[in-house]
């Protein structure tokens, strides 16, 4: 069994003038993840993994996750293929964890998020908010035999105020 949390990274700012690789988070942005990670800490563990894409907004999005899930021992990667938007290197990059981890938490960008729960999830969602956060559970001993999993829960900000 593997289990996936996926994030899509919270509201950004577009007020500065800045790549959209440096894009940040604005304040919504701040709120929105701290009001995700502290509801969903209280029903999951932590994962044995983080991936994350190198843009600024994802790595303020994750460090708010990492700070309210208390996982500050848990490995964090930053990988080049999740700046991602079609969802192939999304894919290609779950595909290649290693098999002892059981659970990783990814956070990336839409329209891969999107493309991802929709074909790999049962729960269709017509686009994943900025902050949305599911979980698929997968039955599968191998990441590379990925295949259609099971959507067990999914949050987005407005359901939460």
């Amino acid at each position: 069994m593997k289990r996936l949390y996926i994030i899509r990274h919270a509201k950004s700012s577009w007020k500065h003038k800045v790549s959209d690789l440096k894009r940040p988070l604005n304040k919504r942005g701040f709120n929105d993840a701290k009001l995700i990670a502290k509801h969903t800490n209280k029903l999951f563990t932590s994962p044995n993994v983080i991936l994350c894409s190198p843009s600024k907004r994802t790595i303020q999005t994750s460090d708010l996750f990492i700070k309210n899930w208390k996982m500050e021992s848990v490995t964090i990667d930053y990988i080049n293929d999740l700046y991602d938007f079609s969802g192939e290197n999304l894919i290609k990059t779950i595909k290649e964890c290693n098999n002892k981890i059981n659970s990783v938490m990814i956070f990336a960008h839409n329209f891969a998020v999107t493309e991802f729960v929709n074909i790999f999830g049962t729960t269709a969602i017509n686009s994943v908010p900025t902050c949305g956060f599911v979980v698929i559970d997968f039955d599968i001993d191998s990441w590379k035999n990925l295949n259609k999993g099971k959507t067990v829960y999914k949050v987005f900000p407005k359901e939460l105020k």
